[in-house]
């Protein structure tokens, strides 16, 4: 098992030098593998200046925002740059009808106007270690099920303390390849970090969900934030006497002119991929899983759109959860329709009959290998319908109607009833839950929830019913329902809610499974926790346990292939070249945007193209500064480099390791490529730095900022 784990590992690296640029998320630790590459693509950088854990490399500028988006340091003063849509809850969260910071922008003149965010993290990578041999000790080759868990388990807690013993760290242990493979990730976590500025929405939500996931793009998507440390610049909490961090490296501005052909490379923290899958299961996410969740979402924000273009007050509310509705909706689309014209399907069974003959030569291989594909296939046919149930209890427990947010916590609250009493922090969760109220009701609008929960459950109910295990939900009458849920309930209403938990005794869970909110929630999420989430986590580990054989056969079977891990939120690099795209028969995307684009959508009287009166200033006097290329005022560009969620605010680099822009999306004939890539469509887009700086420096009055950092026309 040893011997095979460490082929695995010589197989990877080898047979990664033939990788085109264009494809694949590189583990940084693996990445002098590829120097040689790189550099015949233009990059002037050697391996250890993108990863080093002895000394200061790009990898220190690079950090995990939030846990959920990628951000990069810019100045000395440990400035920090993200995508607009990374940084918009805490933008909705500071904003008010008085302070109106999603339609108007805001910038801290200086540190002492910067906003903290109770709960916001930027993490730093200090190293990634393989430490597959490690985990596995003691395990043997044939083992499974829980005594094999818990030895992995076992030396995965001891390898993590062994890694932060003595030190501030944090540290994780991931499976990559299905567990063929893992690593330690050891992490620095600091938890002040402060809100700077934000352009307004018609820069940084330009487009709006018009242009949501399609070229040609013209969103200044960024926001600016700063990570604060104690005075020893190591993490600290929240405290007035936290200085601005000093970062072991942060990037150099990039301000040379822009070419086709340029070389990218984008460093970040990219959050899934499953290039794997075998066809059944991509048919199934073609024809069934996605589309359902598409009318889920489409439902929900029906409503949401409506509610937000007739008040204010509610545009505010919703702003950032119609936006990350909104998101994942309009990815989908554009995913189905990808993979469909791809033919997707089609050349997945090619690579599934090139596995099988591959694995016929020898007898190995035909024992380890020819029946996996046949096997992922049939569990798919069986068991898919459970993750279908479970995908649609997702959307419509956690992404729909509000109030099962309140209902998830009272739950939580009424199960563990006897234990908190036991352990006398009752009173503790239950002010929790009382403090807790005054952030969920700032954004919330029981008319907008109630007309969400009337479409949501009808749908849910329709495409659940086939296949329900033994909840019996036909006899809802959803429209009384609706109305005493939003009228009674404690769920729906602040003054109700708080009540109830400032009088909360033993009786009240008596009280608490009466009312018409919770009692509809808790019957839901029975079905769901009992019978639908057992079942799915059967199918997926069974799948889990295929894919792992799976790889390891495609690994083996075919080492001179392009080969690379699935994204699972670890730092990746990816690289490749500023360039359009010709996605469909007659269509040539250019490789960069202008402001004077920008102009032209405002001028079509969209919605989604509003702009201020500022804007329109600037563009007639071409006010463009030092920020413009050839007299043009460059806006977004796109690159060949492979991405996926999580890489939003990751730096686009140059082949100096200087800062091009700011990762954001991916073009609509892309989004496939989180299950299929396609060198020839895919490219992801970027908000061109010189545009963030101008909109800093001449649109904001902020050039505090950009004096912050440094600005390279040119390597010297």
């Amino acid at each position: 098992m040893m011997k095979k784990i460490s082929a695995f590992l010589i197989v990877f690296i080898v047979g990664f030098q033939q990788v085109l640029a264009e494809e694949g998320m590189l583990i940084p630790s693996l990445i002098a593998a590829f120097e040689s590459d790189m550099q015949a693509k233009g990059m002037k950088l050697s391996a250890k200046d993108i990863y080093d854990v002895n000394h200061s490399s790009l990898k220190d500028a690079i950090m995990h925002f939030g846990g959920g988006c990628t951000a990069e340091l810019v100045s000395e003063k440990g400035l920090l740059l993200t995508n607009h849509h990374c940084g918009y809850s805490q933008i909705q969260s500071h904003s008010s009808l008085e302070k109106d910071y999603l339609k108007n922008g805001f910038w801290a003149k200086n540190l002492a106007e910067e906003l903290p965010n109770a709960g916001l993290t930027a993490t730093r990578m200090v190293r990634i270690d393989n430490v597959t041999i490690a985990v596995l000790a003691g395990v043997l080759i044939n083992e499974k099920g829980a005594e094999r868990a818990a030895k992995i388990a076992k030396n995965i807690e001891n390898l993590v303390k062994s890694a932060v013993s003595g030190t501030h760290y944090e540290a994780e242990i991931k499976p990559f390849n299905y567990g063929n493979d893992y690593y330690i990730i050891v992490k620095e976590v600091f938890k002040d970090v402060r809100f700077v500025g934000t352009p307004p929405n018609s820069i940084g939500k330009f487009g709006g969900d018009t242009d949501n996931w399609v070229w040609p793009r013209h969103t200044g998507d960024f926001s600016v934030f700063r990570i604060y440390a104690g005075t020893d610049n190591k993490p600290a909490a929240f405290a007035s006497t936290n200085v601005p961090y000093k970062p072991l490296h942060f990037l150099p501005i990039s301000f040379k002119d822009r070419k086709v052909g340029d070389f990218t490379m984008v460093y970040g923290f990219p959050g899934e991929t499953e290039q794997h899958v075998v066809s059944n299961y991509l048919k199934f996410i073609v024809e069934k899983e996605r589309p359902a969740r598409i009318k889920m979402r489409e439902k929900s924000l029906s409503v949401i759109d409506a509610a937000m273009r007739s008040s204010d007050e509610v545009r505010i509310k919703y702003s950032a959860k119609q936006a990350s509705i909104a998101n994942a909706y309009k990815k989908w689309i554009g995913q189905v329709d990808g993979l469909k014209i791809l033919d997707g399907y089609s050349i997945k069974l090619e690579r599934e009959e090139k596995y099988k003959i591959a694995a016929r030569p020898k007898p190995e291989w035909q024992t380890n290998y020819a029946n996996v594909i046949d096997q992922m296939n049939t569990l798919t046919t069986n068991g898919s319908k459970w993750e279908f149930a479970y995908s649609m209890g997702v959307e419509y427990l956690f992404v729909g109607p509000e109030l099962y947010k309140l209902a998830r916590g009272l739950k939580d609250l009424s199960k563990n009833y006897n234990q908190l009493v036991e352990k006398g922090t009752l009173n503790t969760t239950v002010d929790k839950l009382i403090k807790g109220a005054d952030g969920f009701f700032k954004n919330y609008d029981a008319t907008v929830d109630q007309k969400i929960f009337e479409l949501l459950t009808e749908l849910y109910l329709k495409e659940t019913k086939e296949g329900r295990a033994t909840a019996d939900f036909s006899n809802l009458n959803i429209p009384v329902l609706s109305k005493e849920i939003y009228s009674k309930s404690i769920l729906t209403n602040k003054e109700r809610y708080v009540a109830f938990l400032k009088s909360f005794k033993s009786k009240s869970l008596a009280k608490l499974k009466k009312d018409p909110g919770y009692q509809l929630y808790d019957r839901f999420a029975t079905e769901f926790t009992e019978q639908i989430l057992p079942e799915y986590s059967n199918f997926d580990t069974q799948m889990n346990d295929l894919l792992k054989t799976y790889v390891a056969g495609v690994y083996e079977m075919f080492p001179n292939d392009k080969h690379w891990s699935d994204a699972n939120s670890t730092l990746r690099i990816t690289y490749g070249k500023l360039e359009g795209s010709a996605p469909t028969d007659g269509m040539q995307y250019t490789e960069h945007t202008t402001l004077a684009g920008m102009i032209a959508k405002y001028n079509t009287g969209n919605p989604d193209f509003e702009l201020l009166p500022r804007m329109f200033e600037l563009y007639k006097a071409k006010d463009y500064g030092d920020y413009a290329q050839n007299g043009e005022l460059w806006v977004c560009f796109t690159g060949s480099n492979h991405t996926t969620g999580g890489n939003s605010g990751s730096p686009v680099l140059d082949e100096n390791g200087y800062l091009m822009g700011l990762n954001f999306d991916r073009t609509w004939e892309s989004t496939m490529s989180d299950y299929m890539f396609d060198p020839n469509r895919c490219r992801n887009v970027v908000v061109d730095i010189r545009y963030v700086m101008w909109v800093m420096d001449k649109y904001a009055g902020a050039k505090h900022l950009v004096d912050e950092m440094v600005l390279m026309k040119e390597k010297k």
